[in-house]
């Protein structure tokens, strides 16, 4: 049975309103589905996925390690490269000694961000909970000492004068070799196999439809942009939307599995899943 609506979550960012564009807008074949839409931060998102609140929503890699259970993971919809990670900025250079002591802006507590934080300085414990696009400001206004950014803001924190500590992509690929997962996209276990494959391959219709008529989908994405410049938008999505997105073929697989053992290995997670994806 298909029900009257799925709720499907997603940002306002650049790249999730890319890829859901013809979704949403049924300019691609939905196979019957309808869906209630929920834009907010990936963090909150993070959190009504915790409260079983959402069908179908972007989910940070970090919060679907805790959620595998109640959420498989679709091929399509990832964002996950290479040199896209989050970045840890400060007014000027700190020392990794400095770092682990410091007073941290991060985007959220379950952001697979924060994870790979924890990652590269398992001692930096005093972290302080933003909204991603305030971090910038909170750093140059010294209300901390350095901020963990993601999305948009790896665009424009040079422009206000604030320097990179450290690439946590870059740290990742270094020491596993595999593409960074960042965010993915989920769907509730417990909708019907055959409704879970349909949003499947819808979504993956949608990313492909985004490909193909990038200016068609671009009036969507600049209302939910915030004033954003153009070039920093095409920046956003070509940085985040790729093949993976597509389809996380057998390469995304390997480095959510391998993401997943990590966080495991490190006590992130009581218990691995060997099934995390849609079946």
């Amino acid at each position: 049975m298909i029900p009257d609506k799925i709720t499907v979550g997603f940002s306002p960012c650049p790249n999730d309103t890319f890829i859901f564009d013809a979704l949403v807008h049924h300019k691609i074949n939905t196979e019957g589905l309808e869906f209630e839409v929920i834009m907010e931060d990936v963090e909150n998102l993070n959190r009504r996925a915790f409260a079983g609140e959402i069908d179908v929503t972007k989910l940070s890699y970090h919060a679907f390690a805790h959620l595998s259970d109640r959420y498989a993971l679709l091929d399509a919809g990832s964002a996950l490269g290479t040199n896209c990670g989050p970045l840890l900025i400060a007014r000027s250079g700190m020392t990794d000694e400095e770092v682990e002591l410091a007073h941290i802006a991060i985007p959220g507590k379950m952001t697979t961000a924060n994870m790979l934080l924890g990652l590269a300085f398992p001692n930096a414990k005093h972290k302080t909970e933003y909204v991603f696009s305030e971090i910038e400001d909170a750093v140059l206004a010294g209300e901390v000492d350095a901020g963990l950014i993601i999305h948009e803001n790896r665009f424009t924190y040079q422009q206000k004068g604030l320097v990179q500590l450290i690439d946590l992509g870059a740290f990742w690929e270094s020491a596993t070799g595999h593409p960074i997962p960042l965010g993915g996209i989920v769907v509730r276990r417990s909708l019907e196999q055959s409704v879970a494959q349909k949003v499947n391959r819808a979504l993956r219709r949608s990313v492909e439809y985004a490909f193909e008529n990038r200016e068609d989908v671009m009036p969507f994405v600049r209302a939910h942009a915030q004033a954003m410049d153009d070039s920093v938008m095409q920046a956003h999505i070509t940085l985040y939307v790729n093949q993976f997105t597509v389809d996380l073929g057998h390469k995304g697989r390997n480095a959510v599995q391998h993401m997943m053992k990590i966080a495991f290995e490190k006590g992130l997670i009581n218990r691995l899943n060997p099934h995390l994806f849609l079946s």
